[in-house]
């Protein structure tokens, strides 16, 4: 990627979008002075010298030509720069005014595309040096990435089309103009106008029932980055779960969604009484359509969250805890640059581990973890072979890289168990105190991997004369070797039956014994058998890594008359089995896998399965067919994953 004041040098050619008449600034070196002057390298904003402090959005939903148009009207906080520099990719600006009660139009300049097309544009907006206020209007497209548009065949209902919204990391640029970095936190409100059938929500105050007219307002009090401003707008309910929760989804899937969240409430009292006060006031969840290519979003007072969640045992609530989590720890407190990432997901990862904890005990709180240590292990071994071995560091180096690079199991699980450790050497009372005081230092601010490590050393390190390990696990690669071991019995019993299974003993035969009952002589008669509801989900998942990749589909085909994986609801046993169903030419998971592909977006499930499709030209030959018939469904961030996997 150039530097931004290469980007700018060559200002012919820049191309004037839709039809609005932009001119070229008289000053052309204060222009790249200040493109120069972005503190975040994926972003050209030029907030040193003027920022957002509020942004006012004027949203007209249109699902028929698949398009919003729209106004940004900026508040900003002007130190006396004639020029503000926004990120765009792929919107059309039609013009841009300044003036808050009189507006007045200005000349604009969007600038070159970056090299690899990831950051988008610079619009450099012609301004006073006491200007306050810019409204930009501009209108979507079909590239728009952060836009979902499902038609009503793509939604459970199959009547009601849907529209959602995927800002993170820098995808806010695609449907607003804005100044797209962590770094610059800002309040905003939304009118928002859509067909009358249908009721939007976004990640600020939400309406609880659809209104007649078809319009709507929306406010979010608190400070944000604007990765987190989201929109989602479909025929949805809601269905309150306490007096500060509950849930929005498609009316078919309501039910089934409230029995699935309803310890969310438990969960909040959980984690303020670890961390303090929730600062958000509501929390909802909104559970989307398939098409999501996360399992959760944490946008604030509203979690977007995908329906592959909803298993009917609760078993995978989990996730709901790490998006409650990052109410604190990335909401609240926020990485300052994408490099940094680690600190909005390990933070979190181990606070939601916590919660888990709390809630269904140590046990399975280190079952989660210790599954995740294996996904982990499996990445860093990945990267350690790849183009990137630079990757398995916590604090990273993305110029020139999409910040979606950086959303691996290091930031995740690497950053967790560092805190893990840190709590096992300094005891849980002390960590516990200097996480909540670090929570409220630091509120509404997003902050460096640097600032936290000075504030880990003076406010726990120091203080406390310990001494560890902090540089090797941030700015080193690899695992540092005093990384906390996490034993399970419970996962070794699992491990153990698995090795069983492969040694040709049948685990499911039955198994009579004879019991003595209580205050009488006679022994009571009981059949044993083994029964996949007597484990939980991330057992099962132990159980299918431990089987040897080679097992072989005959013995496969006797787990699925047993067990009965492959039409398993829960979509981490699918994916599990799927993945090992390919490495063994079972031939008996493929119509499951093609509809499960085509069902779902979430990129987590898909990336492993098309992994191992494309390692075998005949099966990669029929995971494009499957894909062909499947993109559709996909988000373009689960797109753009899928794309180079089979290119």
């Amino acid at each position: 990627m150039k530097s931004a004041l290469q980007l700018l040098i060559v200002l012919v050619g820049i191309s004037f979008l839709h039809s609005c008449k932009a001119k070229t600034p008289n000053n052309k070196q204060k222009l790249e002075s200040a493109l120069d002057s972005s503190i975040d390298k994926h972003s050209y904003s030029n907030i040193e010298q003027i920022s957002t402090k509020h942004l006012d959005l004027e949203l007209d939903i249109h699902f028929d030509s698949k398009s919003i148009y729209g106004v940004a009207r900026h508040e900003m906080i002007n130190k006396g720069t004639d020029t503000a520099i926004f990120d765009i990719k792929n919107i059309d600006i039609q013009k841009v005014t300044i003036g808050k009660e009189t507006e007045v139009e200005t000349d604009f300049v969007i600038g070159n595309w970056d090299k690899d097309s990831i950051l988008g544009r610079p619009l450099h907006v012609t301004i006073k040096n006491d200007t306050k206020y810019v409204n930009i209007y501009y209108k979507t497209t079909e590239e728009s990435a952060a836009l979902q548009w499902l038609d009503p065949e793509q939604t459970t209902g199959k009547k009601h089309p849907f529209l959602f919204t995927q800002g993170q990391a820098i995808l806010t640029r695609t449907w607003i103009p804005i100044q797209d970095t962590p770094k610059n936190r800002i309040t905003y409100s939304a009118k928002v106008k859509l067909p009358k059938e249908l009721m939007p929500v976004m990640s600020a105050t939400n309406p609880t029932k659809i209104n007649d007219s078809g319009e709507y307002s929306f406010e979010m009090k608190q400070a944000i980055p604007c990765y987190l401003i989201a929109l989602a707008a479909g025929n949805i309910e809601y269905k309150k779960l306490s007096e500060n929760s509950g849930i929005y989804t498609e009316p078919e899937l309501i039910k089934a969604c409230h029995y699935e969240f309803e310890d969310l409430p438990k969960m909040i009292v959980a984690a303020e009484n670890l961390y303090g006060k929730y600062r958000w006031e509501q929390y909802d969840v909104i559970v989307l359509p398939y098409a999501f290519p996360y399992g959760g979003m944490e946008n604030p007072r509203l979690t977007f969250a995908n329906p592959t969640l909803i298993t009917g045992d609760r078993s995978l609530v989990s996730v709901i805890a790490h998006e409650l989590a990052h109410s604190w720890s990335g909401n609240l407190v926020t990485n300052a640059t994408w490099d940094d990432f680690w600190l909005n997901e390990g933070f979190t990862v181990y606070f939601e581990n916590r919660i888990m904890e709390n809630l269904q005990g140590k046990d399975v709180a280190d079952i989660l973890l210790i599954i995740e240590k294996q996904e982990l292990d499996a990445e860093l071994n990945e990267f350690s072979h790849g183009k990137h071995p630079e990757d398995t560091q916590l604090k990273l180096s993305l110029v020139g890289r999409d910040p979606d690079d950086g959303m691996t199991q290091v930031a995740y699980i690497k950053g967790a168990l560092f805190l893990k450790t840190l709590e096992n050497k300094v005891g849980r009372k002390k960590f516990d105190a200097f996480l909540k005081n670090y929570f409220s230092e630091f509120a509404f601010k997003s902050v460096t991997t640097e600032q936290f490590v000075e504030y880990l050393e003076n406010h726990l390190l120091a203080p406390n004369k310990i001494a560890f390990n902090t540089h090797e696990w941030i700015y080193e690669q690899g695992m540092p070797s005093n990384c906390i071991k996490l034993v399970s019995q419970r996962f070794n019993d699992v491990k153990l039956l698995s090795k069983r299974f492969a040694a040709g003993e049948n685990i499911f035969k039955k198994k009579i014994k004879y019991v003595k009952v209580p205050g009488k002589r006679k022994k009571m008669r009981v059949v044993e058998q083994l029964e996949r509801s007597k484990y939980i989900t991330q057992e099962w998942q132990q159980f299918i890594r431990q089987l040897p990749q080679d097992i072989g589909a005959e013995k496969m085909r006797e787990l699925d008359a047993n067990l009965d994986f492959k039409n398993w609801g829960n979509s981490e046993i699918l994916a599990e089995w799927f993945v090992l169903g390919v490495e063994n030419n079972y031939a008996d998971v493929k119509p499951q896998m093609e509809k499960f592909l085509i069902k779902v977006g979430r990129r987590k499930y898909l990336t492993p399965i098309y992994k191992a499709l494309a390692k075998n030209p005949a099966n990669k030959a029929w995971a494009k067919q499957v894909y062909e018939k499947a993109k559709g469904n996909y988000h373009e961030i689960s797109k753009a994953t899928m794309e180079e996997i089979l290119k």
